[in-house]
């Protein structure tokens, strides 16, 4: 081979293992994108359970419009998405667990929030079996529906100041009272928790489920909400 082609060889290698690396870092870098954080898990979280209120919404108008015209079941399904991701694993697993301790031991103005979130975890427990009772009972009467739908009311605003509290206050709270290093580490254990309770990853089953019940519901097309403008005075 001659020195020409021996050199023209090499550089092709070289600029080919170049093109190799720039490929695979490129890579590296999109998969560090896609990773979720600590606290964009718990705010998306936060999502499903927001979706869910929003079907509670739904069902408490049904029930003044109509009691007959809410189907129990739907009620049923939402009410165990929001016990087994709501409470026994978002609420119980990671922010009784880990952040409302932190946040507590950190102090600052975060602090004073974390026994009446507790609270409110308790009162939201009490009115999921309450609903859960309801449905299982099979169809509702008038003579239920009205305090059915009180309490449907009542928990989407409890938990509509709940979680804007949540998201605004405590979780960059406990964001800023742990090291990089220590915010890692949480998310890692955030992950193996999810696991463990769910057998994988726990939000896209949660996501898929909420999306059937709205989709039974008929509020699974978000540009129904667009409000009108008003008119011209």
């Amino acid at each position: 081979m001659s020195a020409f082609n021996d050199a023209r060889r090499r550089l092709l290698i070289a600029a080919g293992a170049g093109l190799l690396l720039a490929g695979t870092d490129r890579g590296m870098a999109e998969a560090a994108e896609k990773e979720v954080g600590a606290v964009e898990d718990l705010m998306r979280e936060h999502g499903v359970l927001r979706r869910a209120i929003l079907a509670y919404r739904n069902m408490a108008a049904k029930l003044r419009a109509d009691p007959a015209s809410l189907d129990p079941a739907l009620l049923e399904r939402i009410a165990r998405l929001f016990r087994s991701f709501g409470e026994d694993y978002h609420e119980k697993k990671l922010e009784e667990a880990h952040i409302f301790p932190a946040i507590k031991k950190a102090g600052g103005p975060a602090a004073s929030y974390a026994d009446v979130l507790i609270a409110q975890h308790r009162r939201g427990w009490e009115l999921t079996d309450y609903f859960l009772d309801v449905a299982r009972r099979g169809a509702i009467g008038t003579g239920e529906a009205e305090r059915l739908a009180r309490s449907l009311d009542g928990v989407e605003l409890m938990y509509a100041h709940h979680a804007a509290r949540e998201d605004t206050i405590v979780f960059p709270a406990w964001k800023n009272a742990l090291s990089d290093r220590d915010l890692d580490d949480m998310g890692e254990l955030f992950e193996d928790i999810e696991r463990r309770q769910f057998g994988k990853d726990g939000f896209e089953d949660a996501v898929a489920e909420i999306a059937k019940v709205e989709e039974a519901l008929g509020i699974a097309d978000i540009s129904k909400f667009t409000p009108p403008l008003p008119p011209h005075a």
